[in-house]
């Protein structure tokens, strides 16, 4: 069993910037594939960013130049660092393996708004 947990959301305006983090308890290697997932309102949940165990990293082009997926060290933990947010981004975030393998957590909601 592997559980998510989501954080760092937040309100930000237009041009700013979120680290999101993703931890994971359980069963899981520090290299596990993993990615980041949204929701917005009204909308199916999409694929943002994933990373392989390798470190190979794919992208939303959407998000592409502005978001970068990244791991821990020594924890199982991921992060999500967002730049130059658009009112675009807004959704509820959420971390998951590259299969979608694992219970959904919480999600972290993120609204980028002026």
């Amino acid at each position: 069993q592997v559980q998510l947990v989501e954080s760092g959301g937040g309100l930000v305006q237009p041009g700013e910037s979120l680290r999101l983090s993703c931890a994971a308890r359980g069963n899981i290697a520090l290299t596990a594939p993993m990615a980041w997932y949204r929701q917005a309102a009204g909308k199916e949940r999409e694929f943002v960013a994933g990373i392989a165990g390798g470190g190979v990293t794919r992208y939303l082009d959407a998000v592409k130049g502005r978001f970068n997926i990244s791991r821990g060290r020594a924890t199982t933990t991921w992060y999500l660092q967002m730049n130059s947010l658009k009112p675009e981004d807004t959704a509820v975030y959420y971390c998951n393996g590259v299969t979608r393998q694992w219970g959904w957590g919480p999600g972290t909601p993120v609204t980028v708004s002026s």
